[in-house]
């Protein structure tokens, strides 16, 4: 497929260091709902199979090679887009999420330099609601050049459109099997401090801790971060299906579709389609609020499908 053409297409971010430690592993996991005991080779360290869970790699842009907290909204002024506007990143929601596994991270960076590097594929102008913007990270062994993961986002800057930038292209849709019961359903009931846990991964967005920015953006308060229910669907996935082992996960991708609020219950509705790519099944999954919107639309994940874990404790 020949390179899309554009404002801003191929532009490269600098890349930066980013560094993991095993209790950075531990926190997520808990963090997205991993569980006792079926699930202890992302929750103990002196576990004999301690991993990674497999998205962990979309926190890293957000932590880089901090331990402390940071201040998110000078970390998100990124360099500025040549041949494009300058756009505020103070209101900015994540639009679609897609990561591809290629290698599975060591459970510590220690001892490696890792980075990300990042560019972008497309700046779309959509008129007065805003823009988007898409990218690649690459999370690469900088001393080998192994990519490790490589992660497609587009990011919507709320109106900061009609500058005269292309519409974009059309989006492949990924809905659930048509008049289809799901496969798998799974359940999470989300509390007023969910979102204070997740992010001290990394991810310190002052709409996810303080009224404020919420009320200015229209959302009444805070939300949950996007991603929270983006890595918590990925977790359902592969518990529900890929046996909770990080080796049987290949692509994962979801579209941000409604806010999340403290306290809401999440469910997760799962499809297996048949559809295989060697080894790898096609899944279909949408994450709802009981009762209400749903959040995450677009969801796909490319799995080895060998059932639930089932735990010897």
């Amino acid at each position: 497929m020949a390179e899309q053409k554009g404002p801003g297409v191929g532009f490269e971010f600098p890349s930066f260091e980013v560094t993991w430690m095993k209790r950075d592993l531990l926190l997520f996991a808990a963090s997205i709902g991993a569980t006792y005991p079926d699930e202890l080779h992302f929750l103990y360290e002196l576990n004999p199979k301690f991993a990674a869970f497999p998205t962990y790699p979309i926190i890293l842009p957000f932590k880089h090679t901090d331990q402390e907290v940071i201040d998110f909204y000078a970390r998100s002024a990124s360099t500025p887009i040549a041949g494009v506007p300058k756009f505020d990143t103070k209101f900015v929601l994540d639009g679609e999420r897609k990561i591809e596994f290629l290698k599975q991270i060591p459970v510590t960076s220690e001892g490696r330099k890792f980075e990300i590097r990042s560019k972008v594929l497309g700046v779309y102008d959509k008129g007065k609601p805003g823009t988007v913007v898409e990218t690649e990270q690459r999370l690469v062994d900088a001393e080998s050049g192994v990519t490790y993961t490589r992660a497609v986002g587009s990011g919507f800057y709320v109106g900061q459109g009609g500058w005269g930038g292309p519409k974009g292209p059309k989006v492949p849709s990924y809905p659930p099997p048509s008049g289809k019961a799901p496969d798998a359903t799974a359940v999470t009931q989300t509390t007023l401090e969910t979102a204070l846990l997740y992010r001290l991964n990394g991810d310190y967005n002052p709409l996810h801790a303080t009224p404020e920015p919420g009320i200015k953006m229209g959302f009444g308060g805070p939300i949950i971060h996007g991603l929270f229910s983006w890595n918590l669907s990925a977790h359902h996935i592969l518990q529900n299906f890929g046996g909770s082992d990080p080796a049987n996960i290949k692509e994962f991708q979801a579209r941000f579709a409604a806010p999340v609020k403290p306290g809401d219950k999440l469910i997760t509705d799962m499809w297996r389609t048949g559809n295989k790519d060697g080894e790898f099944e096609e899944l279909r999954f949408i994450v709802r609020v009981d009762g209400g919107k749903t959040v995450l639309t677009n969801g796909r994940a490319l799995v080895k499908v060998v059932g639930k874990k089932e735990s010897k404790l």
